[in-house]
């Protein structure tokens, strides 16, 4: 974290302050974790804060420490307005541009209290008044424990702290199996451990309780794998009637791309779900190496994150987006046949 943005940030928070902690839509355990830590944190400093995401959350994450406190604009609009409305520091943790809050944008754009930015995410927009940005990290809520460190708290971090940056961290690399887990990360989860992060209980609490419906989902998923090899590719494609079917809830797709993308061969890996409530297609994209799916996402799905990881949308139905992905694939098969 750069001595600059340390300064601003200071300033910011060397008197109490009223604090809102803004995720981003559909909030994974990176979003929720990275936000409830440092709203702890920043609680201990003798700050009032309240976090806000833009939509509901999986239930496997509603047993983290300080969910319950956690409110959401499509449930809440009137008291997230007011929230936002009264804070006198805005931090957005997990993305860094406005429009990935959704319908929640249009409050944020609108307010005059002043931002502050963590995010690991390429590409920052620039609305923030201290922006800590750092690419190369494996998740936010590795960010917030350097936030911390940088403000002198570790010491401060507590089992509640712990356990949510620890399942940020999880989450957001695939249980530590990502490229971007680097040392320092794993030095980071023994500090956490040693807090009082439980690592056994959280993994078992975030993947191993599964419910018949998301298992049979699943299955559902894997029957419609179709594979690419010319392209090293292989995607899934899940109907809106597919998860209807399976009494569908938010988060049981979380994971399913990896299948896809363990297959031998594979390198770029894509699943499509439907959502006819909001009239598109959503679409998760993996790659392995270097090719990226950051730039594949931006490019031609209104989407972004990392090079081998990123959303995107189409508003295209499913069948249809299906093609258009499928049409766009020959534009990239030397790149795709030539990973590193």
């Amino acid at each position: 974290m750069e001595k600059q943005t340390i300064e601003k940030v200071s300033h910011l928070l060397e008197t109490p302050k009223n604090i809102v902690i803004v995720g981003h839509k559909n909030p994974d355990g990176d979003a929720i974790g990275s936000c409830l830590a440092l709203s702890f944190f920043l609680r201990n400093r003798g700050h009032q804060t309240q976090v806000v995401m833009p939509n509901d959350f999986p239930d496997f994450l509603k047993w983290l420490p300080g969910c319950e406190s956690v409110i959401t604009y499509d449930r809440n609009t009137k008291r997230v307005r007011d929230s936002i409305r009264q804070a006198e520091l805005i931090f957005t943790l997990d993305f860094n541009a406005l429009h990935r809050t959704g319908d929640l944008s249009e409050v944020l754009e609108s307010v005059q209290a002043p931002f502050v930015m963590i995010d690991h995410h390429q590409q920052p927009d620039d609305y923030a008044v201290a922006t800590y940005s750092e690419v190369s990290m494996s998740s936010t809520a590795e960010m917030v424990y350097h936030f911390i460190d940088a403000f002198n708290g570790v010491a401060e971090i507590s089992s509640e702290i712990a356990t949510n940056i620890y399942t940020g961290i999880m989450t957001d690399t695939g249980s530590f199996r990502f490229p971007a887990t680097t040392a320092t990360t794993h030095r980071v989860i023994a500090q956490l451990i040693e807090a009082g992060a439980k690592n056994s209980d959280i993994h078992q609490r975030i993947y191993d309780t599964n419910s018949p419906e998301r298992m049979k989902l699943l299955g559902v998923a894997l029957n419609n794998l179709h594979i690419l090899p010319e392209y090293k590719t292989a995607y899934i494609s899940l109907s809106q009637e597919d998860l209807d079917n399976n009494n569908f809830k938010k988060g049981d797709t979380e994971g399913f791309v990896n299948y896809a993308l363990s297959i031998k061969g594979v390198d770029f890996a894509v699943i499509f779900i439907e959502s006819k409530q909001e009239g598109i297609t959503k679409i998760s994209f993996r790659s392995i190496g270097t090719f990226s799916v950051n730039e594949f996402a931006r490019n031609h799905f209104n989407g972004g994150g990392h090079t081998n990881a990123a959303g995107g949308r189409s508003d295209n139905p499913l069948e249809k987006a299906i093609n258009e992905f499928i049409s766009i694939l020959p534009n990239y098969k030397d790149a795709l046949n030539h990973v590193s």
